[in-house]
């Protein structure tokens, strides 16, 4: 055999092994972060709700999700661990001081959106008073009235007693 008849396999093996490889890697990443979890820290569960950990056993979390509820969870349930600023920010609405919050100096760039805003709102009372196309199909409703007229009878009527 050559090689040429080969190397569609050579290619096919190497691209599983590559797959498989950086599957593990978040496999171990992923357990690797709910090994680092500690009692009263916060986390995302794959569900999308946010609890602080209890405690912690072998193949289960106990969380608390509001004050007083708890709920045993799965240790695979758990999406992210946040950290402490990250949960209070999403949990409380805490605020962080130290935020890149940028403030212009001047109005400048405030002025020319609504300058933009301006000329976008003169283009659209251009358009609408323009005249509207009529659409119908005069030609159609004459012959249909005409028709009608032509037996006597309206729509649905029969000559049956």
């Amino acid at each position: 055999m050559s090689i040429v008849t080969l190397l569609p396999f050579i290619v096919l093996i190497g691209a599983m092994f590559l797959m498989t490889r950086s599957a593990k890697k978040k496999q171990q990443a992923a357990a690797q972060m709910r090994n680092e979890m500690q009692p009263g820290t916060g986390v995302r569960t794959i569900g999308g709700m946010y609890a602080t950990v209890k405690e912690i056993g072998d193949e289960t979390v106990l969380l608390e999700v509001a004050p007083g509820v708890h709920a045993v969870y799965a240790k695979n349930a758990i999406g992210a661990v946040l950290e402490d600023s990250e949960y209070n920010r999403i949990v409380h609405g805490d605020e962080e001081s130290d935020s890149d919050t940028v403030v212009p100096d001047d109005a400048s760039s405030l002025t020319e959106a609504a300058e933009a805003a301006e000329a976008t709102d003169k283009d659209a009372e251009t358009v609408e008073d323009a005249p509207k196309a009529d659409l119908t199909k005069k030609s159609d409703a004459a012959e249909a009235a005409a028709e009608g007229q032509k037996d006597g009878k309206a729509d649905g009527e029969t000559d049956a007693k």
